[in-house]
């Protein structure tokens, strides 16, 4: 059977190049970097490396770059920590579509007093910059707006977003961990103040992330104990993961030209090989910006969870939408702001691609997906009462 991976926006095969610069970190050069002898320095060298590598793809300066264990703790760390260093400002902004890691922080904060505010989204999930404008108070302490969104791939206007809350004095967070090595980005002359990355969405391991954050931006540390990262994450790091994200950096740094054309062909040409072939398809965010190798797609009137066991079995790998809440009995919190019908939410699907997907993948998936959701339709009795309907 034909294995066939289209869930990169969940987690991304670790590259070669990637591994096997990490290898050595284990079992040769296994110092702690903050040790002086040589063992120690030897590794401090090549954190310093990756330090920079990181660096270099965000457009930031190496003192603007914290390594973290994954998004989750550089979201939280974001947010939190800015609450703790301005306790005067216990307002909150985010958005009604932002991954768990920042909407159930907000909403925690919430539960302890804060006042938050979330952005709801049109049906082509874009925010309204006069709405954000207009909730900016005197008392906000951030304001936290992702980059791209995790399930549909749709791309949020972040420098205007940023200018927007510079003009107000505000902090400003951004959740990149969809963007990085997909779509250019570039902190120099950005007004965000904080963007959090995680390693396994561009080809590095899980278990490693990065808070950027901007010279002259303070904020409390989270974890406290040692000096390690300028004392702003304590903790002794993980020196191998570390690289490893460096060396991904590096790499993704020269594919995202390749992300605009080759993997955007690809991803063009299963959404076109859909509606051509299956019956009420409906593209999410397809007339809004959207990540190059994203496509989230309604099948109206069946079960999402039936067709990615259906794909599962012929060895295809999708998934429902955000991998921390697959699984979950509840609709998709990012389409129910987005004023998706139940008839089409629950039918939705998300096919996230890479480099390493192929035109005969994309032709596999096609030749069987078809199949799959005549299938399915064929035993949905509400798909064949819209289609009564629509010929009445």
């Amino acid at each position: 059977m034909k294995l066939v991976y289209v869930d990169n926006n969940a987690t991304t095969r670790v590259e070669d190049e990637v591994l096997e610069e990490m290898l050595p970190y284990f079992k040769e050069h296994y110092g702690n970097p903050s040790s002086i002898h040589t063992f120690g320095r030897q590794v401090a060298n090549k954190m310093d490396l990756a330090r920079e590598r990181v660096a270099n793809i965000l457009g930031a300066d190496t003192s603007e770059i914290v390594f973290t264990s994954c998004g989750t703790e550089s979201n939280n760390n974001a947010i939190h920590c800015s609450l703790e260093a301005h306790p005067e400002r216990r307002h909150v902004i985010t958005t009604k579509v932002e991954h768990p890691a920042v909407l159930n922080v907000c909403k925690y904060f919430g539960k302890q007093g804060y006042e938050v505010t979330e952005l709801g989204v049109d049906k082509d999930g874009m925010l309204d910059l006069e709405e954000l404008r207009d909730s900016i108070k005197d008392t906000t302490a951030i304001v936290s707006i992702m980059h791209a969104n995790n399930e549909t791939g749709i791309i949020f206007p972040i420098e205007e977003i940023g200018e927007i809350v510079k003009e107000k004095g505000v902090l400003f967070h951004c959740d990149a961990v969809q963007a990085i090595g997909k779509i250019p980005v570039n902190l120099k002359n950005s007004h965000i103040d904080l963007l959090s990355i995680s390693g396994h969405k561009l080809h590095a391991p899980k278990g490693v992330g990065v808070l950027y954050i901007r010279k002259g931006v303070r904020i409390d540390p989270l974890l406290i104990g040692g000096h390690q990262e300028d004392n702003r994450r304590s903790g002794t790091e993980n020196v191998p993961y570390i690289i490893g994200l460096g060396k991904a950096c590096e790499l993704a740094d020269g594919f995202v030209k390749e992300e605009q054309t080759t993997v955007r062909r690809l991803r063009d040409k299963l959404e076109k090989g859909m509606k051509d072939k299956i019956s009420n398809v409906v593209i999410i965010g397809e007339n809004s910006d959207r990540l190059p190798n994203t496509s989230c797609v309604s099948f109206e009137y069946i079960e999402g969870e039936a067709i990615l066991l259906l794909l599962d079995m012929v060895g295809i790998a999708s998934s429902s939408g955000s991998a921390c809440t697959t699984g979950s009995a509840e609709p998709s919190h990012v389409l129910q702001a987005m004023g998706v019908p139940p008839a089409a939410s629950r039918g939705t699907i998300r096919f996230s691609l890479s480099k390493y997907n192929t035109d005969d993948e994309i032709d596999y998936i096609l030749e069987k997906l078809g199949p799959i959701i005549k299938r399915l339709q064929d035993l949905s009795p509400l798909f064949e009462d819209s289609q009564i309907t629509a010929k009445e």
